[in-house]
């Protein structure tokens, strides 16, 4: 399902296989969908981390992370937009209706900075499959370093790292506290055994195949999945999207995959 922790607004064309794709996360376990109240941000615990399988992250361990209003996460692509997620918005155009909660680990700290957003970008041709990022245009800068993102394909590998402030397990209520997790590329050939609707090359997945345990889980839409670059800074691989279930095994974290939109993200912030 959609990692979103309420029903995204969809857009007016969706094929069968992008409701399938949205159904996924955003209902979880059938009746935890309707009861949405359960989903809300600053709830208790909902399994052991917003990250499945997570702990608790350290205050500025990662000061790129941002919570988003509507149930979704996202991340500092400059100082005033934020990158997230394209099943989170509605579409795009003008739009004050977001808050975005930046510098904080605890969203009920008094630390917290909160931000309205003016303007929202979706990506061109989305339609529910594939192609899920956006951009998130603040009202004012955030004086918090950023989330540079992959340009290319060479970190598209290796180890990953999720964070966000989503359940815990499938059906779990959103967490107060930032959680993170680490998760191991799977291939898409074993991505696709899981998923016939994947999409190769805008998708990547992630998660641990024979066991599961720990993975993103709703509310975490359009957090970041991130590693380190050859220079041992943080760099954005991927944005969570969908998946079966929550940390299941066998049913990997599908995630947008960065550096085959790193051009057209950055060339949509350039409009904003």
């Amino acid at each position: 399902m959609a990692r979103t922790a309420q029903p995204p607004t969809k857009g007016s064309v969706l094929t069968v296989s992008s409701l399938v794709r949205l159904m996924k996360r955003t209902l979880a376990v059938g009746a935890v969908a309707l009861a949405a109240v359960s989903l809300q941000p600053g709830t208790a615990s909902a399994g052991t981390a917003p990250v499945v399988g997570g702990t608790r992250a350290a205050q500025g361990e990662f000061p790129f992370m941002v919570r988003l209003s509507m149930g979704c996460g996202g991340a500092l692509y400059t100082q005033q937009i934020v990158l997230t997620a394209a099943h989170c918005v509605s579409g795009s155009g003008n739009n004050t209706s977001i808050t975005a909660t930046a510098g904080v680990v605890d969203l009920n700290s008094a630390s917290a900075i909160k931000v309205k957003s003016t303007k929202v970008l979706r990506a061109p041709g989305y339609n529910g499959t594939g192609k899920d990022w956006a951009l998130i245009k603040l009202a004012k800068p955030i004086n918090l370093p950023t989330l540079k993102i992959a340009e290319t394909k060479a970190y598209d590998n290796g180890t990953f790292t999720v964070a966000g402030w989503g359940a815990t397990r499938e059906g779990g209520a959103q967490q107060r506290y930032l959680m993170k997790a680490t998760v191991p590329f799977v291939s898409d050939a074993d991505c696709s055994a899981a998923y016939s609707d994947l999409v190769p090359g805008e998708e990547i997945c992630a998660g641990y195949l024979d066991q599961g345990g720990v993975d993103t889980c709703q509310g975490d839409s359009g957090g970041p999945m991130f590693r380190r670059d050859n220079a041992g800074a943080w760099i954005q691989v991927g944005i969570v999207s969908w998946g079966i279930g929550c940390a299941r095994p066998d049913y990997p974290g599908v995630y947008t995959e960065v550096s085959t939109f790193a051009a057209q993200i950055k060339s949509a912030a350039a409009t904003l």
